[in-house]
């Protein structure tokens, strides 16, 4: 009866866990429609539908010219105007509006998913506070320390990218690697900018590329993109039960093992439980320049003052839309793979499980993740759509930013057919994704 209770009570928390994330996912599409709705209103366009969701639909109603709309697939949303595909041209269509009033609806559900990540920023940075990109300690007689760099230093620059907070080099690291000895950095001290210099001591080894929590059960804190175990298919918050058939439960005993039998160019085999299942993964080494740059910066946040709240909390919109996009430079470059995009599915998943392991941290700090969260999908979502795809509001900026130089629209026939043939590509991309986060999960 109690083991029976216990499973009971997991699939209800699980419940409530997807619940939480479409709850934030369908927040954050609303809002991007929202801002197409109101431009639209604003501009004299005529709204049809207003609704969240997708497929049939659920609940409905009319006000006005407008009907407001539940559907029963909570993986999107839309805001459909009168002639917004080039169907009609008269009063109270799209097509009707100036082209920079239509520009305003187009651009609008991007940047209110923008403004929207900022809102919650401001909650995040209120209460959290912020990283400062501080140096916390320099390795004794480390090339670091002889160029000068001093603890309490902040830096502003790192390899010539600037530096706002802590997470930037952290960032940096993760998506570009330490394979560069050369270190370039810019630090701020009593008010003044300090350029260092200096060649940081390295070593090519193989490697697996993850990084682990060092006390309690070896958890993987991250993936190194591009290495060894990204390319396995092995993910951060999976925990390593066994390497090569050897059990280990805690950090200690995987670094005392990894220790005692260095890699090299065999593969290894490693297990993990993820969502409570073993998985195990065979992991091939590769040979990485390992840079040890002598010094630690912080990553822990403090709290700031009216001003640097402000200032922070669209530092950290700036961190996540920057993100988005170096990722898609990767993506684009072949570092990243389309088996490695998570879709809805994906997304809900991982929101549901980094919500539950933050419960017993406390209510504050479980708020305080899915409002992460809800930055770095509102952040996210106005990234993607800006992209000049078509079917995507990029794609339809792309053609409007055309009538206003050329002052002349684009033929509605040719346009449509893109969009459409776009709006296909996309579905189908959709349903890869969608076949992916089943295959993870």
């Amino acid at each position: 009866m109690y083991i029976d209770r216990l499973e009971a009570d997991g699939k209800l928390s699980k419940l409530l866990n997807i619940l939480v994330a479409i709850i934030i996912f369908s927040v954050i599409v609303v809002f991007h429609e929202l801002g197409h709705f109101l431009l639209a209103k604003k501009n004299g366009i005529e709204v049809t539908e207003f609704s969240l969701g997708m497929g049939p639909r659920l609940l409905s109603t009319v006000k006005g010219n407008t009907r407001y709309s539940l559907k029963l697939f909570p993986i999107g949303g839309s805001c459909m105007m009168v002639g917004e595909d080039g169907e009609e041209d008269g009063p109270g269509s799209f097509g009707h509006a100036s082209v920079w009033g239509r520009i305003s609806v187009v651009a609008a559900g991007p940047i209110f998913n923008f403004i929207l990540a900022f809102v919650f920023a401001l909650v995040i940075t209120s209460v959290m506070g912020y990283d400062p990109p501080k140096v916390l300690s320099v390795e004794e007689n480390s090339p670091a320390e002889e160029a000068g760099l001093q603890v309490g230093d902040i830096i502003t620059s790192f390899q010539g990218k600037p530096i706002s907070i802590g997470r930037d080099i952290s960032l940096y690291e993760s998506l570009y690697g330490m394979q560069q000895d050369q270190i370039k950095m810019t630090v701020k001290r009593d008010g003044k900018k300090i350029d260092l210099n200096f060649k940081a001591a390295s070593e090519k080894k193989y490697m697996l590329g993850f990084s682990y929590v060092p006390d309690g059960e070896p958890e993987i804190t991250e993936v190194f993109v591009d290495g060894a175990m990204m390319k396995a298919g092995v993910l951060a918050g999976d925990v390593i039960t066994a390497v090569d058939g050897t059990k280990v439960s805690t950090g200690e005993e995987l670094q005392t093992y990894l220790g005692e039998h260095p890699l090299g160019e065999n593969a290894v085999t490693i297990t993990v439980s993820r969502d409570g299942k073993e998985k195990e993964f065979t992991v091939q080494p590769t040979v990485r320049t390992q840079v040890s740059t002598g010094f630690v910066y912080n990553l822990y946040r403090e709290k700031t003052n009216f001003f640097g709240v402000l200032k922070y909390s669209a530092v950290e919109v700036r961190y996540w839309i920057s993100s988005t996009i170096d990722s898609l430079g990767l993506l684009i470059k072949g570092t990243f793979r389309v088996n490695d995009l998570s879709g809805p599915v994906g997304i809900v998943d991982a929101i549901g499980s980094s919500v539950e392991e933050a419960k017993s941290e406390g209510t504050v700090v479980m708020w305080m993740q899915m409002f992460y969260w809800a930055i770095l999908l509102s952040a996210n979502l106005g990234v993607m759509n800006l992209l000049p795809l078509p079917a995507l509001d990029g794609g339809r900026l792309v053609f409007l930013l055309i009538e206003a130089v050329t002052k002349k629209k684009v033929n509605p026939n040719i346009e449509g057919m893109i969009h459409f043939a776009g709006f296909v590509l996309l579905m189908a991309l959709m349903v890869f994704v969608f076949m992916n986060d089943i295959k993870r999960l």
